[in-house]
C-alpha cells in the first residue's frame, strides 16, 4: 500500500506536490470512490486508480527530454490565457504526456527538462535536495562586486532571505548565477533588490545537465548515460 500522492507521481502523471492538489481538488476515485485526504493509501494491483475518469497505468515509458527554451513560451502543459507553451515545440507528432521539471517564466529561455517520471521530478524539485541551477544574466543598471557580494551573502526579498549563490562577473559584462532554491522569478527579484533590471535570462545548466550543441527551440531525448546521473544525483540525496 502507497500514500496515492506517491502512486500519481509514480504512473507519470505530475509530481507528488501537483498530485496532493489533485486529490483534494476531488479529480482521483480508488474504486469509483472520490478520495480528497491525502493519507489515503491504496494498492495499484488490487484497487483500480482514477485521475479525472482515466485509470492510472503504471506500465507506462519513461521519457526524459531536454528543450531549449526560446522566449514567449510558458513552462506549462495547457495555458488559460491562450499564451504558446513549451509542448508545442515538441510537435504535431509528438504525442507522450510529458511535464516540465520546474519552470522558466515567458521571458526566460535556456535548459528546461521535460519528464512523465513523476518521482524524478519531485526530487529534482525538492527544496532539501539543493539541485544547482546556472543562469547566464543580461542586466542594465550600476553592478559591482560589492553588489554581487550581496547575493553571494544571500538577500532579503518578500518571501525571506536567499541562501547565498555562486556568481562570477564575465569578460563580456554578463554575470553568471548559480543557486540551489526554486522560488518564483528567484533570480529577477534578486537582481533587482541590488539595483539591477534583467534584461535576459537564460539557464544554461540544470543537475548537470548542459545546453551543449542543442539550438533554441529545438529538443532531444536524455542519454541513457544522462538518465543514469540525475538518478545517481537524486539517490545520493534520500
Amino acid at each position: 500500500m502507497e500514500r496515492l500522492q506517491k502512486l500519481i507521481a509514480q504512473a507519470g502523471i505530475c509530481s507528488r506536490r501537483a498530485a496532493e492538489n489533485l486529490i483534494t481538488s476531488g479529480r482521483v476515485t480508488v474504486d469509483g470512490k472520490t478520495v480528497t485526504e491525502l493519507g489515503t493509501k491504496a494498492d495499484p494491483s488490487r484497487n483500480k486508480i482514477r485521475v479525472d475518469g482515466k485509470i492510472l497505468r503504471f506500465d507506462t515509458e519513461k521519457i526524459y527530454l531536454l528543450l531549449n527554451k526560446p522566449r514567449g513560451y510558458v513552462s506549462t502543459v495547457h495555458d488559460e490565457r491562450g499564451r504558446k507553451t513549451i509542448l508545442e515545440l515538441l510537435g504535431e507528432n509528438f504525442s507522450e504526456r510529458v511535464y516540465p521539471v520546474g519552470r522558466l517564466d515567458l521571458n526566460s529561455e535556456g535548459l528546461l527538462l521535460l519528464t512523465n517520471d513523476g518521482e524524478l521530478t519531485n526530487a529534482l524539485i525538492h527544496p532539501r535536495n539543493e539541485i544547482q541551477k546556472t543562469y547566464r544574466v543580461k542586466i542594465t543598471g550600476n553592478v559591482t562586486e560589492e553588489k554581487l557580494d550581496k547575493l553571494r551573502i544571500g538577500i532579503e526579498l518578500d518571501d525571506g532571505l536567499t541562501a547565498p549563490a555562486e556568481i562570477f562577473l564575465l569578460d563580456d559584462g554578463q554575470i553568471e548565477i548559480t543557486i540551489h532554491e526554486g522560488r518564483n522569478r528567484q533570480v529577477r527579484r534578486m537582481f533587482a533588490a541590488i539595483g539591477c533590471d534583467v534584461k535576459r535570462l537564460r539557464r544554461i545548466k540544470f543537475a548537470g545537465l548542459t545546453l551543449d550543441g542543442l539550438k533554441v527551440g529545438k529538443f532531444r531525448a536524455l542519454t541513457f548515460g544522462e538518465v543514469a546521473m540525475l538518478k545517481n544525483l537524486i539517490g545520493d540525496m534520500s
